[in-house]
Protein backbone atom coordinates (compact mmCIF):
# COMPACT_ATOMS: atom_id res chain seq x y z
CA UNK A 1 0.00 0.00 0.00
CA UNK A 2 1.21 3.37 -0.76
CA UNK A 3 1.91 5.63 2.17
CA UNK A 4 0.42 9.17 2.01
CA UNK A 5 2.23 12.12 1.29
CA UNK A 6 4.18 13.93 4.14
CA UNK A 7 2.45 15.87 6.66
CA UNK A 8 2.01 19.89 5.54
CA UNK A 9 4.60 22.50 6.66
CA UNK A 10 2.69 25.66 5.84
CA UNK A 11 2.08 26.44 9.01
CA UNK A 12 -0.54 28.78 8.10
CA UNK A 13 -2.73 25.93 6.53
CA UNK A 14 -1.90 24.08 9.66
CA UNK A 15 -3.45 26.48 12.25
CA UNK A 16 -6.72 27.21 9.86
CA UNK A 17 -7.37 22.98 9.40
CA UNK A 18 -9.08 22.74 12.23
CA UNK A 19 -11.32 25.64 11.29
CA UNK A 20 -11.99 24.20 7.69
CA UNK A 21 -12.83 21.19 9.27
CA UNK A 22 -15.33 22.65 12.33
CA UNK A 23 -16.94 24.79 9.56
CA UNK A 24 -18.13 21.77 7.43
CA UNK A 25 -18.66 19.62 10.67
CA UNK A 26 -20.74 23.16 11.84
CA UNK A 27 -22.70 22.86 8.67
CA UNK A 28 -23.75 19.42 8.61
CA UNK A 29 -24.67 19.82 12.58
CA UNK A 30 -26.66 22.51 11.69
CA UNK A 31 -28.67 21.78 8.28
CA UNK A 32 -28.88 17.90 10.49
CA UNK A 33 -31.20 19.88 13.46
CA UNK A 34 -32.43 22.80 12.08
CA UNK A 35 -34.87 21.37 9.80
CA UNK A 36 -36.83 19.44 12.54
CA UNK A 37 -38.51 22.47 13.79
CA UNK A 38 -39.47 23.71 10.28
CA UNK A 39 -41.04 20.48 9.32
CA UNK A 40 -45.14 21.23 9.92
CA UNK A 41 -44.42 24.78 8.10
CA UNK A 42 -42.56 23.29 5.45
CA UNK A 43 -45.29 20.52 4.84
CA UNK A 44 -47.91 23.46 4.79
CA UNK A 45 -45.75 25.12 2.22
CA UNK A 46 -45.70 22.17 -0.10
CA UNK A 47 -49.28 20.98 0.92
CA UNK A 48 -48.37 17.43 1.76
CA UNK A 49 -48.90 15.75 5.78
CA UNK A 50 -46.23 16.24 8.11
CA UNK A 51 -45.72 12.83 8.42
CA UNK A 52 -44.80 12.23 4.36
CA UNK A 53 -41.43 14.69 5.22
CA UNK A 54 -40.09 11.98 7.09
CA UNK A 55 -38.71 11.25 3.28
CA UNK A 56 -37.09 15.11 3.48
CA UNK A 57 -35.17 13.88 6.49
CA UNK A 58 -34.42 10.46 5.84
CA UNK A 59 -33.54 10.95 2.46
CA UNK A 60 -30.43 12.97 3.52
CA UNK A 61 -29.06 11.16 5.96
CA UNK A 62 -29.71 7.71 3.57
CA UNK A 63 -27.78 9.55 1.16
CA UNK A 64 -24.79 9.72 3.41
CA UNK A 65 -24.47 5.98 4.24
CA UNK A 66 -24.63 5.56 0.89
CA UNK A 67 -21.69 7.37 -0.14
CA UNK A 68 -19.38 7.56 3.25
CA UNK A 69 -18.16 4.12 2.29
CA UNK A 70 -16.10 5.57 -0.82
CA UNK A 71 -15.38 8.89 0.18
CA UNK A 72 -12.01 7.49 1.66
CA UNK A 73 -11.04 5.72 -2.27
CA UNK A 74 -11.77 9.08 -3.74
CA UNK A 75 -10.10 11.28 -1.04
CA UNK A 76 -6.88 8.73 -1.91
CA UNK A 77 -7.68 8.64 -5.39
CA UNK A 78 -8.17 12.28 -6.43
CA UNK A 79 -6.79 14.08 -3.09
CA UNK A 80 -8.12 15.91 -0.14
CA UNK A 81 -8.00 19.55 -1.19
CA UNK A 82 -9.98 18.70 -4.75
CA UNK A 83 -12.29 15.90 -2.93
CA UNK A 84 -13.01 18.52 0.15
CA UNK A 85 -13.90 21.55 -2.21
CA UNK A 86 -15.72 19.40 -4.40
CA UNK A 87 -17.60 18.09 -1.75
CA UNK A 88 -18.51 21.80 0.30
CA UNK A 89 -19.62 22.90 -3.22
CA UNK A 90 -21.88 20.23 -3.39
CA UNK A 91 -23.17 20.58 -0.27
CA UNK A 92 -23.75 24.21 -1.16
CA UNK A 93 -25.30 24.03 -4.05
CA UNK A 94 -27.77 21.01 -2.77
CA UNK A 95 -28.78 23.56 -0.24
CA UNK A 96 -29.76 26.00 -3.01
CA UNK A 97 -31.43 23.79 -4.78
CA UNK A 98 -33.35 22.86 -1.68
CA UNK A 99 -34.41 26.50 -1.09
CA UNK A 100 -35.98 26.50 -4.24
CA UNK A 101 -37.90 23.65 -4.39
CA UNK A 102 -41.59 24.05 -5.22
CA UNK A 103 -42.49 20.19 -4.03
CA UNK A 104 -41.81 17.72 -1.79
CA UNK A 105 -40.28 15.21 -4.78
CA UNK A 106 -37.83 18.22 -5.52
CA UNK A 107 -36.73 18.83 -1.89
CA UNK A 108 -36.07 14.55 -1.12
CA UNK A 109 -33.81 15.10 -4.67
CA UNK A 110 -32.09 18.03 -3.48
CA UNK A 111 -31.26 16.68 -0.34
CA UNK A 112 -29.73 13.42 -1.83
CA UNK A 113 -27.41 15.72 -3.23
CA UNK A 114 -26.85 17.31 -0.23
CA UNK A 115 -26.30 14.32 1.17
CA UNK A 116 -23.52 13.52 -1.28
CA UNK A 117 -21.38 16.54 -0.69
CA UNK A 118 -21.75 15.76 3.08
CA UNK A 119 -20.79 12.04 2.76
CA UNK A 120 -17.07 13.38 1.63
CA UNK A 121 -17.13 16.74 3.60
CA UNK A 122 -16.74 15.31 7.62
CA UNK A 123 -14.60 12.09 6.69
CA UNK A 124 -12.30 13.79 4.47
CA UNK A 125 -11.61 16.42 6.51
CA UNK A 126 -10.86 14.02 9.36
CA UNK A 127 -8.33 12.18 7.34
CA UNK A 128 -6.75 15.40 6.30
CA UNK A 129 -6.21 16.24 9.93
CA UNK A 130 -4.94 12.58 10.85
CA UNK A 131 -2.37 13.31 8.23
CA UNK A 132 -1.42 16.79 9.24
CA UNK A 133 -1.05 16.36 12.83
CA UNK A 134 1.37 14.68 14.63
CA UNK A 135 -0.12 11.74 17.55
CA UNK A 136 1.03 14.59 19.97
CA UNK A 137 -1.52 17.37 18.21
CA UNK A 138 -3.99 15.11 17.31
CA UNK A 139 -6.05 15.08 20.12
CA UNK A 140 -6.46 18.50 20.76
CA UNK A 141 -7.12 19.24 17.27
CA UNK A 142 -9.63 16.72 17.01
CA UNK A 143 -11.42 17.84 20.25
CA UNK A 144 -11.32 21.22 18.61
CA UNK A 145 -13.66 20.10 15.74
CA UNK A 146 -15.65 18.28 17.85
CA UNK A 147 -17.01 21.29 19.66
CA UNK A 148 -19.38 22.75 16.63
CA UNK A 149 -21.33 19.07 16.47
CA UNK A 150 -22.63 19.81 20.04
CA UNK A 151 -23.23 23.32 19.31
CA UNK A 152 -24.78 23.03 15.81
CA UNK A 153 -27.92 20.69 17.36
CA UNK A 154 -28.24 23.19 20.39
CA UNK A 155 -28.84 25.90 17.71
CA UNK A 156 -30.82 24.14 14.90
CA UNK A 157 -33.89 24.01 16.91
CA UNK A 158 -33.77 27.57 18.04
CA UNK A 159 -32.70 29.14 14.62
CA UNK A 160 -35.19 26.58 12.55
CA UNK A 161 -38.15 28.28 14.63
CA UNK A 162 -37.07 31.95 14.23
CA UNK A 163 -36.66 31.60 10.38
CA UNK A 164 -40.19 30.06 10.02
CA UNK A 165 -41.39 32.42 12.48
CA UNK A 166 -39.85 35.24 11.08
CA UNK A 167 -39.08 34.70 7.38
CA UNK A 168 -39.81 32.14 4.39
CA UNK A 169 -38.71 28.44 5.24
CA UNK A 170 -36.25 28.40 2.17
CA UNK A 171 -34.41 30.47 4.26
CA UNK A 172 -33.45 27.19 6.33
CA UNK A 173 -31.00 25.77 3.20
CA UNK A 174 -30.06 29.65 2.26
CA UNK A 175 -27.99 30.27 5.06
CA UNK A 176 -25.14 27.36 3.96
CA UNK A 177 -24.28 28.93 1.07
CA UNK A 178 -22.54 32.18 2.35
CA UNK A 179 -20.26 29.50 4.83
CA UNK A 180 -20.14 27.06 1.93
CA UNK A 181 -18.65 30.08 -0.38
CA UNK A 182 -16.12 31.32 2.73
CA UNK A 183 -14.93 27.53 3.04
CA UNK A 184 -14.20 27.09 -0.37
CA UNK A 185 -11.66 30.28 -0.61
CA UNK A 186 -10.10 29.01 2.43
CA UNK A 187 -9.80 25.23 1.48
CA UNK A 188 -7.81 26.24 -1.61
CA UNK A 189 -5.96 28.51 -0.11
CA UNK A 190 -5.10 26.90 2.78
CA UNK A 191 -5.92 23.23 2.82
CA UNK A 192 -3.35 20.75 2.41
CA UNK A 193 -3.67 18.33 -0.45
CA UNK A 194 -2.50 14.64 -0.05
CA UNK A 195 -2.86 11.50 -2.11
CA UNK A 196 -2.15 8.21 -2.35
CA UNK A 197 0.15 7.40 -4.95
CA UNK A 198 -1.23 4.06 -5.77
CA UNK A 199 -5.04 3.00 -4.85
CA UNK A 200 -6.46 -0.06 -5.41
CA UNK A 201 -9.69 -0.22 -7.73
CA UNK A 202 -12.97 0.57 -6.52
CA UNK A 203 -15.75 -1.98 -5.66
CA UNK A 204 -18.20 -1.14 -8.16
CA UNK A 205 -19.95 -4.03 -7.60
CA UNK A 206 -20.47 -4.13 -3.85
CA UNK A 207 -21.18 -0.03 -4.00
CA UNK A 208 -24.18 -1.23 -6.75
CA UNK A 209 -25.46 -4.23 -4.53
CA UNK A 210 -25.35 -2.23 -1.18
CA UNK A 211 -26.38 0.99 -1.98
CA UNK A 212 -29.20 -0.25 -4.19
CA UNK A 213 -30.41 -2.79 -1.67
CA UNK A 214 -30.49 -0.17 1.65
CA UNK A 215 -32.13 2.69 -0.49
CA UNK A 216 -34.81 -0.33 -1.89
CA UNK A 217 -35.37 -1.19 2.01
CA UNK A 218 -35.69 2.11 3.02
CA UNK A 219 -38.22 3.31 0.48
CA UNK A 220 -40.03 0.20 1.67
CA UNK A 221 -40.52 1.52 4.86
CA UNK A 222 -41.24 4.71 4.09
CA UNK A 223 -44.10 3.58 1.39
CA UNK A 224 -45.51 1.34 4.14
CA UNK A 225 -48.58 2.27 5.55
CA UNK A 226 -49.33 4.70 2.71
CA UNK A 227 -51.16 2.32 0.71
CA UNK A 228 -49.31 3.87 -2.19
CA UNK A 229 -48.49 0.56 -3.31
CA UNK A 230 -50.09 -3.24 -2.81
CA UNK A 231 -48.70 -5.39 0.48
CA UNK A 232 -47.30 -8.31 -2.32
CA UNK A 233 -45.69 -5.72 -4.52
CA UNK A 234 -43.67 -4.19 -0.90
CA UNK A 235 -43.01 -7.89 -0.14
CA UNK A 236 -41.78 -8.12 -3.18
CA UNK A 237 -39.69 -4.96 -3.02
CA UNK A 238 -38.26 -5.89 0.40
CA UNK A 239 -37.35 -9.57 -0.46
CA UNK A 240 -35.20 -8.06 -3.25
CA UNK A 241 -33.85 -5.85 -1.32
CA UNK A 242 -32.53 -8.27 1.59
CA UNK A 243 -31.40 -10.24 -1.89
CA UNK A 244 -29.04 -7.53 -2.37
CA UNK A 245 -27.85 -6.93 0.34
CA UNK A 246 -27.11 -10.44 1.15
CA UNK A 247 -25.33 -10.78 -2.16
CA UNK A 248 -23.06 -7.70 -1.29
CA UNK A 249 -22.36 -10.12 1.84
CA UNK A 250 -21.30 -12.90 -0.44
CA UNK A 251 -19.61 -10.27 -2.44
CA UNK A 252 -17.31 -9.04 0.39
CA UNK A 253 -15.73 -12.98 1.19
CA UNK A 254 -14.51 -12.70 -2.45
CA UNK A 255 -12.68 -9.15 -2.58
CA UNK A 256 -9.24 -8.16 -1.53
CA UNK A 257 -10.69 -4.39 -0.96
CA UNK A 258 -14.36 -5.12 -0.56
CA UNK A 259 -16.43 -1.31 0.13
CA UNK A 260 -17.22 -2.66 3.40
CA UNK A 261 -15.17 -5.01 5.69
CA UNK A 262 -17.58 -7.00 7.68
CA UNK A 263 -15.17 -9.48 8.69
CA UNK A 264 -14.90 -7.18 11.84
CA UNK A 265 -18.26 -8.51 12.98
CA UNK A 266 -15.73 -11.12 14.18
CA UNK A 267 -14.74 -8.75 17.23
CA UNK A 268 -16.86 -9.39 19.79
CA UNK A 269 -16.78 -5.33 20.96
CA UNK A 270 -17.26 -4.29 17.64
CA UNK A 271 -20.14 -6.55 16.70
CA UNK A 272 -22.21 -5.08 19.68
CA UNK A 273 -21.42 -1.53 19.59
CA UNK A 274 -22.58 -1.26 15.80
CA UNK A 275 -25.80 -4.14 16.02
CA UNK A 276 -26.57 -1.95 19.48
CA UNK A 277 -26.09 1.48 17.71
CA UNK A 278 -27.90 0.14 14.78
CA UNK A 279 -30.94 -1.15 17.09
CA UNK A 280 -31.11 1.50 20.04
CA UNK A 281 -31.64 4.30 17.03
CA UNK A 282 -34.10 2.90 15.23
CA UNK A 283 -36.07 3.53 18.62
CA UNK A 284 -34.65 6.55 20.07
CA UNK A 285 -33.47 8.12 16.56
CA UNK A 286 -36.79 9.08 15.28
CA UNK A 287 -37.77 11.33 18.48
CA UNK A 288 -36.37 14.72 17.33
CA UNK A 289 -38.71 14.31 14.41
CA UNK A 290 -41.93 13.39 16.58
CA UNK A 291 -41.38 16.59 19.16
CA UNK A 292 -41.85 19.47 16.88
CA UNK A 293 -44.60 17.90 14.90
CA UNK A 294 -46.42 17.09 18.82
CA UNK A 295 -45.70 20.52 19.84
CA UNK A 296 -47.14 22.41 16.64
CA UNK A 297 -49.31 19.96 15.59
CA UNK A 298 -50.78 18.60 18.04
CA UNK A 299 -50.47 21.98 21.27
CA UNK A 300 -50.49 24.62 18.76
CA UNK A 301 -47.02 26.08 19.69
CA UNK A 302 -45.41 28.20 17.75
CA UNK A 303 -41.94 26.88 15.83
CA UNK A 304 -40.02 29.63 17.99
CA UNK A 305 -41.23 28.02 21.26
CA UNK A 306 -40.81 24.26 19.79
CA UNK A 307 -37.50 25.30 19.07
CA UNK A 308 -36.98 26.42 22.56
CA UNK A 309 -38.34 23.51 24.06
CA UNK A 310 -35.89 21.51 21.69
CA UNK A 311 -32.95 22.98 23.32
CA UNK A 312 -32.27 21.23 26.75
CA UNK A 313 -31.94 18.33 24.80
CA UNK A 314 -28.79 19.62 23.74
CA UNK A 315 -27.67 21.70 26.48
CA UNK A 316 -27.30 18.06 28.26
CA UNK A 317 -25.77 16.44 25.69
CA UNK A 318 -22.81 18.79 26.09
CA UNK A 319 -22.65 18.87 29.93
CA UNK A 320 -21.82 14.89 29.66
CA UNK A 321 -18.51 14.76 27.79
CA UNK A 322 -16.91 16.30 31.41
CA UNK A 323 -18.01 13.20 33.23
CA UNK A 324 -18.37 10.65 30.21
CA UNK A 325 -15.35 9.11 31.03
CA UNK A 326 -15.47 8.79 34.61
CA UNK A 327 -18.69 7.10 34.24
CA UNK A 328 -17.37 4.86 32.07
CA UNK A 329 -13.81 4.13 33.58
CA UNK A 330 -16.03 3.55 37.27
CA UNK A 331 -19.05 1.37 35.90
CA UNK A 332 -17.48 0.02 32.34
CA UNK A 333 -19.02 -0.57 29.22
CA UNK A 334 -21.25 -3.27 29.30
CA UNK A 335 -23.34 -1.87 32.98
CA UNK A 336 -23.47 1.59 31.48
CA UNK A 337 -24.69 0.61 28.23
CA UNK A 338 -27.36 -1.87 29.59
CA UNK A 339 -28.58 -0.16 32.15
CA UNK A 340 -28.67 3.41 30.08
CA UNK A 341 -30.68 1.58 27.49
CA UNK A 342 -33.09 0.69 29.23
CA UNK A 343 -33.75 4.65 31.11
CA UNK A 344 -33.79 5.98 28.00
CA UNK A 345 -36.77 3.51 26.72
CA UNK A 346 -38.29 4.47 30.13
CA UNK A 347 -37.94 8.12 29.36
CA UNK A 348 -39.38 7.78 26.24
CA UNK A 349 -42.15 6.25 27.61
CA UNK A 350 -42.77 8.93 30.12
CA UNK A 351 -43.36 10.98 27.16
CA UNK A 352 -46.69 9.85 26.21
CA UNK A 353 -47.84 11.34 29.43
CA UNK A 354 -46.94 15.16 27.66
CA UNK A 355 -50.01 16.91 27.39
CA UNK A 356 -51.05 20.47 26.33
CA UNK A 357 -51.74 21.54 30.16
CA UNK A 358 -48.20 19.91 31.55
CA UNK A 359 -45.91 22.15 32.94
CA UNK A 360 -43.13 23.36 31.09
CA UNK A 361 -40.46 22.78 33.54
CA UNK A 362 -41.57 19.14 33.30
CA UNK A 363 -40.81 18.96 29.44
CA UNK A 364 -37.75 20.74 29.94
CA UNK A 365 -36.57 18.45 32.76
CA UNK A 366 -37.47 15.08 31.08
CA UNK A 367 -35.76 16.48 27.59
CA UNK A 368 -32.46 17.58 29.76
CA UNK A 369 -32.95 13.72 30.94
CA UNK A 370 -33.24 12.33 27.65
CA UNK A 371 -30.73 14.70 25.61
CA UNK A 372 -28.24 13.11 28.93
CA UNK A 373 -28.56 9.52 28.92
CA UNK A 374 -28.84 9.72 24.84
CA UNK A 375 -25.43 11.52 24.51
CA UNK A 376 -23.77 8.96 26.84
CA UNK A 377 -25.29 6.02 24.61
CA UNK A 378 -24.38 7.73 21.53
CA UNK A 379 -20.55 8.29 22.71
CA UNK A 380 -20.16 4.40 24.70
CA UNK A 381 -21.04 3.14 21.33
CA UNK A 382 -18.86 5.10 18.96
CA UNK A 383 -16.09 4.80 21.56
CA UNK A 384 -16.62 0.91 22.15
CA UNK A 385 -16.57 0.38 18.59
CA UNK A 386 -12.45 0.76 18.49
CA UNK A 387 -12.21 -1.10 21.35
CA UNK A 388 -10.32 -4.07 20.49
CA UNK A 389 -9.67 -3.41 16.08
CA UNK A 390 -6.07 -3.21 15.20
CA UNK A 391 -4.71 0.29 14.27
CA UNK A 392 -4.13 -1.67 10.76
CA UNK A 393 -8.77 -1.94 11.06
CA UNK A 394 -9.50 1.46 12.69
CA UNK A 395 -9.89 3.30 8.87
CA UNK A 396 -12.57 0.54 8.27
CA UNK A 397 -13.89 0.37 11.43
CA UNK A 398 -14.83 4.02 11.34
CA UNK A 399 -16.36 3.51 7.86
CA UNK A 400 -18.71 0.56 9.20
CA UNK A 401 -19.70 2.47 12.07
CA UNK A 402 -20.84 5.62 10.28
CA UNK A 403 -22.30 3.93 7.65
CA UNK A 404 -24.75 2.07 9.90
CA UNK A 405 -25.64 4.98 12.22
CA UNK A 406 -26.50 6.98 9.36
CA UNK A 407 -28.40 4.07 8.21
CA UNK A 408 -29.93 3.60 11.38
CA UNK A 409 -30.87 7.41 11.53
CA UNK A 410 -33.06 7.10 8.38
CA UNK A 411 -34.67 4.24 9.63
CA UNK A 412 -35.37 5.63 12.74
CA UNK A 413 -37.17 8.52 11.75
CA UNK A 414 -39.11 6.13 9.03
CA UNK A 415 -39.68 4.11 11.94
CA UNK A 416 -41.12 6.47 13.69
CA UNK A 417 -43.02 8.24 11.26
CA UNK A 418 -44.44 4.85 10.20
CA UNK A 419 -45.51 4.06 13.72
CA UNK A 420 -47.24 7.08 14.30
CA UNK A 421 -49.33 7.04 11.22
CA UNK A 422 -50.83 3.41 12.29
CA UNK A 423 -52.38 4.90 15.00
CA UNK A 424 -54.03 7.64 13.12
CA UNK A 425 -57.04 6.70 10.89
CA UNK A 426 -56.41 9.82 8.20
CA UNK A 427 -52.89 11.08 8.39
CA UNK A 428 -53.94 13.92 5.73
CA UNK A 429 -56.71 15.20 8.02
CA UNK A 430 -55.89 14.37 11.28
CA UNK A 431 -56.67 16.66 13.48
CA UNK A 432 -54.91 17.91 16.99
CA UNK A 433 -56.14 15.19 19.25
CA UNK A 434 -55.77 12.75 16.98
CA UNK A 435 -51.85 13.51 15.87
CA UNK A 436 -51.46 13.82 20.16
CA UNK A 437 -52.74 10.52 20.56
CA UNK A 438 -50.92 8.72 17.53
CA UNK A 439 -47.36 10.50 18.58
CA UNK A 440 -48.07 9.21 22.51
CA UNK A 441 -48.68 5.69 21.11
CA UNK A 442 -45.87 5.96 18.75
CA UNK A 443 -43.92 6.80 22.09
CA UNK A 444 -45.09 4.00 23.80
CA UNK A 445 -43.56 1.48 20.73
CA UNK A 446 -40.83 3.08 20.58
CA UNK A 447 -40.18 2.99 24.36
CA UNK A 448 -40.46 -0.54 24.41
CA UNK A 449 -38.33 -1.15 21.26
CA UNK A 450 -35.34 0.90 22.75
CA UNK A 451 -35.66 -1.74 25.83
CA UNK A 452 -35.98 -4.56 23.96
CA UNK A 453 -32.42 -3.40 22.11
CA UNK A 454 -30.46 -3.44 25.33
CA UNK A 455 -30.20 -7.65 25.17
CA UNK A 456 -27.87 -6.77 22.35
CA UNK A 457 -25.23 -5.48 25.13
CA UNK A 458 -25.62 -8.46 27.39
CA UNK A 459 -23.15 -10.42 25.35
CA UNK A 460 -20.37 -8.01 26.29
CA UNK A 461 -17.92 -8.87 29.15
CA UNK A 462 -17.24 -6.73 32.20
CA UNK A 463 -14.05 -5.71 30.82
CA UNK A 464 -14.62 -5.21 27.70
CA UNK A 465 -14.04 -1.73 26.28
CA UNK A 466 -11.34 -0.96 29.13
CA UNK A 467 -8.26 -0.26 25.94
CA UNK A 468 -10.71 2.95 25.25
CA UNK A 469 -12.22 3.64 28.86
CA UNK A 470 -9.14 4.19 30.65
CA UNK A 471 -7.13 6.60 28.31
CA UNK A 472 -7.79 9.72 27.58
CA UNK A 473 -9.95 9.90 24.25
CA UNK A 474 -11.40 12.15 21.46
CA UNK A 475 -14.83 11.69 22.19
CA UNK A 476 -16.62 11.38 18.62
CA UNK A 477 -20.21 13.49 17.80
CA UNK A 478 -23.39 12.32 17.40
Amino acid sequence: MATPSPPVQDDSGKRLLPWLVAVAFFMEALDTTILNTAVPAIALALGVSPLSMKAVLASYTLSLAVFIPISGWIADRFGTRRVFATAIGIFTIGSILCGISSDIHWLVASRILQGCGGAMMLPVGRLTMVRTFAKSELIRAMSFVAIPGLIGPMLGPLAGGLIVGHFHWSVIFFVNVPIGLIGLYLVYRHLPDYREKRTWPLDVVGLILFGSGVALLSYVLEVFGEHTLSGREMLALLAISVLLLAGYGLHTTRMAHPLLRLALFRVRTFRAAVSGSFLTRLGIGGIPFLFPLLYQVGFGFSAIQSGLLMMPQALAAMSLKLTMPTILTRFGYRQVLISNTVILGLIILLFATIGADTPVWLIVAQLFCFGFFTSLQYTSMNTLVYADVTEAQTSSASTISSTAQQMSISFGVASASLVTAIFIPDRFHADAAQMIHGIHRAFLVLGGLTILSAIVFVGLKRDDGEAVSRHKIVLPAE
